[in-house]
């Protein structure tokens, strides 16, 4: 039996004053739902993804021949169409592909523009903007990447043609689909997107209440512009009409943007070379492979399960479904430590150089185990950065800011190749400004507002720079992390995974390889484990899945332990005796389907 519990959204806090003694960290998307997933095994090919109509995306494209990459292609498409306020064309994406012998990391993160600068959200006073007011401008309009780049994986990975891809997807903005619970709760719930005429027009009824659970929703406009790139490829999305139509949207108010027509005809993805490191678990040794920098996730991933490798546990890690106090206490420290080096470090690779030369020192065993030493019977109050390789930093921490974000797909394709892609709008409906190219068509594609994961402030108080400023050209950094496992001796890939959720994403990903890796749970187990984690603030626990007992231990240590939805979107997919075996997420809609 399937049971269902309703949750309810914390207020949204990103705009309260920074006198606050905590900061409650806000969630990309509300919690809507939790309903029981089985975990689904298949022998050949398998696909998981956020909404069940583009999973079966995926699946046809795999039954028909595609590769991992066609298939994630087809799903994305689908994508932006049902699960509108997690990602779609108007975002970007990180893709790591294994095509049974080399992994490749496909950049597609948002650009800023040309004229921007590192007073982008500084407002005629010299302070940062309010963050909503942020988000709701057209400076926090990003270069969308996600096309660009899964036109050149598909170049590089592709089986079938590219306009063959976009097929399901045109069908069903054609035809319409039933609003989706969680779509429609969204909508409900979000105080901005009402303020968009088109949006508003296109989503809600007279009365501005949204369209009910089950309203057939048809998007004439999306099926055109996704004609259009099917033909003429990511160029129609780049240049000519659509490209326009996306301008002038971000030139309107509040806070008009700078983007122009050819901030979006130059924009390039990038190949880039993946970061893999090694990790022991129960005498195993695996390789984990996610994406460099601009993203955050494999380092901090990298540095959080380095520095527990290097602490004890006194007593189980695991135990009647749920982590022990003892590993959340150890985890939670190690998680301050990578994120203090994340906010000192971490940013797009083309502006700022890596420390001592090289992102890897961020996870050497040397540095990791000096960090882990910090690792105490006590709770820490907040972690300071360390120095990789002896060198200080010419950089200021970033201070702590809201993140929002995403939506993850994993693909097993028949002759092994694998995908994981995180892919994202940032914030939910991102900025909420749709884009058509006729008005009279109902319908389009939401902007992202990816340039608010850049630093607001450009410099500390003493003038010495933020690595994740805004800069002319440059792609802010990302929590994002999609993520492969291998065998480290006989280089057989296990698992392909990741999630949406914001800074949060780190800890969804690093709880499922803890769970599959240390704890000997299949993927869905892992993945129904409750969320925990900290951003080198509070101890943040998923709300009413940790016993009192769990509570009263860790405040015993010293923590600041706070209880918040943590709406995880994990999609994994593992390697097992007989095949596949695929889990994905109860707090979200998404299955997996294969053959």
């Amino acid at each position: 039996m399937i049971k269902i519990l309703r949750l309810f959204c914390l207020p949204v806090l990103a705009a309260c004053s920074p006198a606050l003694p905590t900061r409650i960290p806000v969630q990309p998307e509300m919690a809507s739902e939790i309903t029981e997933k089985p975990g689904w095994a298949y022998a050949r090919q398998a696909v998981a993804a956020a909404n069940p109509l583009a999973t079966q995306a995926g699946h046809q494209i795999l039954r028909a021949g595609g590769s991992a990459v066609d298939a994630a292609i087809a799903v994305q498409m689908v994508l932006g169409l049902v699960e509108p306020q997690s990602s779609g064309i108007g975002g970007g994406a990180f893709l790591m592909y294994f095509d049974g012998q080399k992994v490749t990391a496909h950049d597609g993160r948002e650009t800023a523009p040309a004229s921007a600068d590192p007073e982008l959200f500084l407002g005629p006073d010299g302070k940062p903007l309010p963050f909503e007011d942020a988000v709701l401008s057209g400076r926090s309009v990003g270069v969308p990447g996600a096309v660009r780049m899964l036109e050149a994986a598909h170049r590089q990975h592709g089986v079938l043609p590219w306009a063959r891809l976009f097929d399901q997807a045109i069908d069903l903005a054609e035809k319409g689909f039933q609003i989706s619970p969680r779509l429609q709760t969204m909508l409900q719930a979000d105080p901005y997107l009402r303020k968009d005429p088109l949006a508003v027009r296109f989503f809600y009824d007279a009365q501005g209440q949204a369209l009910p659970v089950g309203h057939v929703l048809r998007n004439p406009e999306y099926a055109h512009v996704l004609r259009r790139i099917a033909t003429q490829g990511s160029r129609a999305l780049l240049e000519g009409p659509v490209a326009q139509a996306i301008v002038a949207r971000t030139a309107m108010p509040p806070h008009p943007g700078n983007l122009n027509l050819q901030d979006l005809s130059n924009y390039q993805s990038r190949d880039r070379q993946a970061m893999c490191f090694d990790h022991t678990a129960l005498a195993r040794t695996y390789q984990l492979c996610g994406f460099p920098p601009p993203s955050s996730g494999l380092i901090a991933i990298g540095q959080i399960l380095g520095l527990l490798g290097n602490t004890v546990a006194h007593g189980l890690e695991y135990a009647n479904g749920r982590p022990s106090p003892d590993f959340v206490h150890r985890y939670t420290q190690a998680s301050q430590l990578a994120f203090a080096d994340r906010a000192q470090y971490v940013a797009d690779p083309d502006f700022v150089t890596a420390p001592a030369g090289d992102w890897r020192s961020l996870l050497a065993p040397a540095y990791l185990r000096e960090r882990s030493q910090l690792i105490g019977a006590q709770a820490m109050r907040k972690a300071q950065p360390g120095q990789p390789g002896g060198d200080k930093s010419s950089y200021a921490p970033m201070p702590t800011q809201t993140e929002y974000g995403t939506s993850h797909i994993s693909v097993v394709d028949a002759k092994g190749r694998v995908v994981a892609m995180t892919t994202t709008i940032e914030a939910a409906f991102g900025s909420r400004r749709m884009v058509t190219t006729d008005a009279s068509r109902p319908g389009g594609f939401l902007l992202n507002n990816q340039l608010t994961d850049f630093s607001f402030v450009p410099a500390d108080a003493q003038g010495l720079p933020i690595a994740n400023r805004v800069e002319p050209g440059k792609r802010p950094r990302s929590a994002m992390s999609p993520t492969l496992v291998f065998d480290k001796a006989t280089g057989q890939v296990l698992m392909t995974g990741g999630s949406p959720g914001g800074a949060i994403i780190i800890h969804y990903t690093a709880k499922l390889l803890v769970g599959t890796l240390h704890w000997q749970l299949n993927t869905q187990q892992a993945i129904n484990l409750p969320n925990f984690g900290s951003l080198n603030g509070p101890t943040l626990l998923e709300t009413k899945r940790f016993p009192t007992l769990t509570l009263e231990a860790l405040k015993a240590r010293g923590h600041e332990v706070l209880e918040i939805d943590m709406t995880s979107g994990l999609q994994a997919i593992q390697k097992t005796p007989q095949g596949w075996f695929g889990g994905a997420d109860p707090r979200r809609e998404g299955i997996v389907l294969g053959d």
